[in-house]
């Protein structure tokens, strides 16, 4: 690789890759979708808004490790954290020094050792994270009493559901608690098990074979992606209206589908939408693992490491349960 293939340098202040905007960026609508006190703004940058989709609902009438006879009911729609905003209802994309620079950052970026312990942080409470998920798997795919549990006691799973959309909105609307220690640790953990127990039990409905191979190329896709994010000089933080786009294609698409699968479960069609829900997640991670690298249009403040873990973190969890369901869906 050649020298100009490699990313810009970071102490490059004097030469960055994007000329500084006069004025700052117009503000955008919370999370990428126009709102009644968020009037849409000629030139704005849209964000990518995403419905994260933490996989199949359980079917008590499914035999264990079978798939499921069809698609279970859309998931209440949910926007995926795309930017911090501030107190005020705006984001500080971009911002000029006179302008509350909260949320996203340009100049604490010049600090390297600041960027570096901010990734170095962000990657250990995504790893924990991580790591409480995959026990729940593991528990709920190899013990049978608990298998047979989380199969026949499907509340558990909505209540886990509620206290998991509960937790996100505050995480993501709530810069407070976002940033308020001990509370966003707290709130984090609240959440991770939320959603941890809602992975595990949708990979209790699947074979564990399924769950093995969906977890291997899970891993193998985050890695490459992580790599591709440190090396290429590709802006992804730049493409927020592609992202924006498909994140509403993505939406519109799993309504249809639920509603088709609904009356008749069609396997060729559930594999399509989760194939297509992969990819689009894993072009949010490649997104999001930029932001929080930084130098790039735009980046996330160290202040948000707790944003940027949260982000990671959901990313990779649907991209596994996309990759589960395909797998599933092809047996």
């Amino acid at each position: 690789m050649s020298r100009s293939d490699f990313p810009p340098n970071y102490e490059e202040t004097g030469n960055p890759l994007y000329p500084p905007q006069a004025g700052g960026y117009p503000q955008p609508p919370p999370y990428g979708f126009s709102g009644p006190g968020y009037p849409q703004q000629p030139g704005m940058f849209p964000q990518p808004g995403m419905f994260p989709q933490p996989g199949m609902h359980p079917n008590p009438n499914m035999p264990m490790g079978g798939l499921p006879p069809m698609m279970p009911p859309m998931m209440p729609p949910m926007i995926s954290p795309n930017e911090p905003l501030n107190q005020d209802g705006r984001n500080s994309y971009g911002a000029g020094k006179d302008e509350d620079t909260e949320g996203f950052a340009d100049s604490s970026w010049d600090n390297k050792s600041v960027r570096h312990a901010f990734i170095r942080k962000v990657y250990l409470i995504m790893s924990a994270q991580l790591l409480v998920t995959v026990a729940f798997v593991a528990v709920f795919t190899f013990c049978m009493p608990v298998k047979s549990f989380v199969i026949k006691n499907s509340a558990v799973y909505w209540v886990s559901y509620g206290v998991f959309f509960v937790t996100y909105f505050v995480l993501v609307c709530c810069e407070g608690p976002r940033r308020r220690y001990p509370w966003n640790i707290i709130l984090l953990a609240i959440f991770t098990l939320a959603m941890s127990y809602m992975t595990g039990t949708i990979s209790s409905y699947y074979d564990t074979k399924s769950v093995f191979l969906a977890l291997g190329i899970t891993a193998l896709v985050c890695i490459v992606v992580t790599v591709f994010c440190f090396q290429t000089k590709v802006d992804f933080t730049s493409c927020g209206g592609l992202f924006c786009v498909l994140g509403i294609v993505l939406f519109i698409t799993g309504i249809i589908t639920a509603i088709v699968l609904s009356f008749k479960y069609i396997p060729w069609l559930h594999m399509v939408y989760a194939a297509i829900a992969a990819v689009v997640f894993t072009l949010f991670l490649a997104y999001d693992t930029q932001l929080i690298i930084g130098n790039r249009k735009h980046s996330i403040s160290p202040e948000e490491y707790v944003y940027g873990a949260l982000k990671l973190y959901t990313d990779i969890v649907n991209i596994f349960l996309n990759i589960l369901q395909l797998i599933g869906a092809s047996k």
